[in-house]
C-alpha cells in the first residue's frame, strides 16, 4: 500500500529535519508490478485513499538537542508530528528486532484513520528507512490489519498473509553488507513467515527504532488521523543484538501542531519492554 510522504512546510517552521522530496502515486497495477512475487504480494487496494506505511520523522526539535535523564538510561527526548518509541541514534547499526501484540482498532465516528507498528533502519536523521511492520487502520468504521515492507522512500509493500488483533508480531531488519538488506515479519500466532532482501546504496545506518506511527497523508498534505489502537505492549526491542536501552536511546514523543500528545509511551522495563497508548487522533 502506498503513502505518500509529505507534509505542509509552513506547519514545521521550527523543524531542522531534512527536506522531504514528493512522491508521486502509482497505480495500483504498477505498484504490483514491481513486488517481488516470490516474497510478498501485490500492494493492498483500500477505497480510503494512497497511504504510505513508514517514512521518515518529521522532528520538531533536532535529534539529541534536547536533554533528558529521567527515563533511566534514556539520552534525549524529541517530539515528532508522526512517530513516538524509540531510537538508538549514537553508533552505526546492523540490526534491529521487535516483538508486540497486534492492537486492535477501535472504529469509531466518521472517517479514516491509520496507526503503524514497525522496526527499521535509518530515519530518525536521514532521509532513508529500511523498515517492517504492522497496521491497525480503520476505513471508516472497519478496522483493517496488514503486514508490510518498505524501503523508503520507496513505497511499501504487503506482505499478503493475514493478521488478527491479538496475534504476537515479530519483526526485524538486518544490514547483510553490499547494501543488501533482509526485511521478515513474522505471525507467531498464525505461525507464518515472510522475509525479503532488497538493495540499498548509500544508506548511513545511523539509527535503530521501534516505533508507532501516524502516516501520511491528507489531501492538504498533512498528518493522517491516528487510529485508536488502544495499547500496544512492544517487547525485546534489541539494535544490533543488544537491548535497546543499553545504547542510551532517543524517546520520542508523538504530539499534534498543538503540542498535545497523541499517544503516551512507557519508560523501558528491562532495556527493552515498553508499551505506547493511543490518546487522541490528530
Amino acid at each position: 500500500m502506498l503513502r505518500r510522504w509529505c507534509i505542509s512546510l509552513a506547519v514545521l517552521a521550527v523543524a531542522t529535519a531534512p527536506a522531504l522530496t514528493a512522491l508521486a502515486t502509482a497505480s495500483a497495477s504498477a505498484q504490483a508490478a514491481t513486488a517481488r512475487p516470490a516474497v510478498a504480494t501485490a500492494h493492498v487496494t483500500v477505497s480510503h485513499g494512497a497511504l504510505r506505511n513508514g517514512g521518515v520523522a518529521v522532528h520538531l526539535s533536532k535529534p539529541g538537542s534536547t536533554a533528558f535523564n529521567g527515563h533511566g538510561g534514556i539520552a534525549h527526548e524529541e517530539e515528532s508530528t508522526n512517530w513516538s518509541g524509540y531510537a538508538a541514534d549514537s553508533g552505526t547499526y546492523t540490526s534491529v528486532s521487535a516483538e508486540w501484540v497486534q492492537p486492535k482498532g477501535t472504529c469509531s465516528g466518521s472517517g479514516d484513520k491509520y496507526s503503524s507498528f514497525w522496526v527499521g533502519l535509518d530515519g530518525y536523521s536521514s532521509e532513508s528507512v529500511e523498515q517492517t511492520g504492522t497496521d491497525t487502520d480503520c476505513d471508516g468504521s472497519t478496522p483493517e490489519y496488514y503486514g508490510w515492507y518498505e524501503m523508503y522512500p520507496n513505497p511499501s509493500y504487503n506482505f499478503g498473509s493475514s493478521i488478527s488483533p491479538g496475534d504476537t508480531i515479530k519483526a526485524s531488519v538486518t544490514y547483510e553488507g553490499s547494501n543488501k538488506y533482509q526485511l521478515s515479519l513474522s505471525d507467531v500466532t498464525k505461525g507464518w513467515t515472510s522475509t525479503t532482501t532488497k538493495t540499498l546504496s548509500g544508506a548511513p545506518r545511523n539509527s535503530a527504532e521501534v516505533i508507532i506511527e501516524a502516516p501520511c497523508c491528507t489531501g492538504s498534505g498533512g498528518i493522517l488521523p491516528l487510529a485508536d489502537f488502544g495499547t500496544v505492549n512492544v517487547s525485546d526491542s534489541l539494535v544490533n543484538g543488544a537491548a535497546i536501552g543499553t545504547t542510551s536511546p532517543a524517546e520520542i514523543i508523538m504530539i499534534n501542531n498543538s503540542g498535545q500528545d497523541k499517544d503516551t509511551v512507557s519508560a523501558l522495563s528491562n532495556n527493552e519492554n515498553f508499551s505506547a497508548t493511543w490518546v487522541r487522533s490528530s
